[in-house]
């Protein structure tokens, strides 16, 4: 039975989606190919009909998932978006979570094309962000973007020290209550939306 291009693009799109999912839950060299086909409901063989490579879907579902992860940030003040970020709930929700906290690691010894992806999703949080920062008047130029950087830095940070440590470990909760508090510390008091 042949495939319609609408069916094909369908099916590219969910194996995008559930790889972005896996790659978060087990890191970019936990999963191999006829895995994440697996768990997309695909034979291995259809792969090369829709990807280069396993690193050009590393970097489409990372793309993808860094977009994704921005949907919820929109609605947020900064002191939302940190106590959201900064949580148990979120540090134990891998496969949903953050893909920054979740590979931002393993990006790093990862092509230059997955490296762009990671900046760009990077890039586009620090400036819904920034646009968010409730500074005054007569802040200098640049606070904002400056702010967010070493928030966003600290959040990423926090989540992924709080996964080394194991589930129950009095430390994962201790190194995300020291860092929520200190962030939400460095925030103006008054917070604008």
């Amino acid at each position: 039975m042949r495939v319609t291009k609408a069916q094909a693009q369908a099916n590219r799109e969910h194996i995008v989606e559930t790889a972005s999912v896996v790659f978060r839950e087990r890191g970019f060299d936990g999963v191999g190919v006829a895995d994440l086909m697996a768990a997309a409901g695909f034979t291995h063989g259809g792969f090369y009909k829709h990807f280069g490579s396993k690193a050009d879907l590393m970097a489409e579902a990372s793309a993808n998932s860094l977009d994704r992860s921005l949907a919820g940030a929109d609605t947020l003040d900064v002191q939302g978006f940190i106590d959201a970020y900064v949580s148990r709930d979120h540090r134990d929700a891998r496969g949903s979570g953050c893909t920054m906290a979740a590979l931002c690691g393993d990006a790093a010894r990862q092509s230059d094309e997955l490296k762009a992806a990671f900046a760009e999703g990077i890039e586009r949080t620090l400036q819904t962000l920034g646009a968010k920062y409730p500074s005054g008047p007569d802040a200098p130029p640049g606070e904002g973007r400056v702010k967010m950087i070493a928030m966003l830095a600290q959040a990423v940070g926090a989540i992924m020290l709080s996964r080394a440590c194991p589930d129950d470990s009095s430390l994962a909760d201790e190194i995300l209550e020291v860092c929520h508090a200190q962030i939400t510390a460095s925030l103006p008091a008054q917070s604008e939306t």
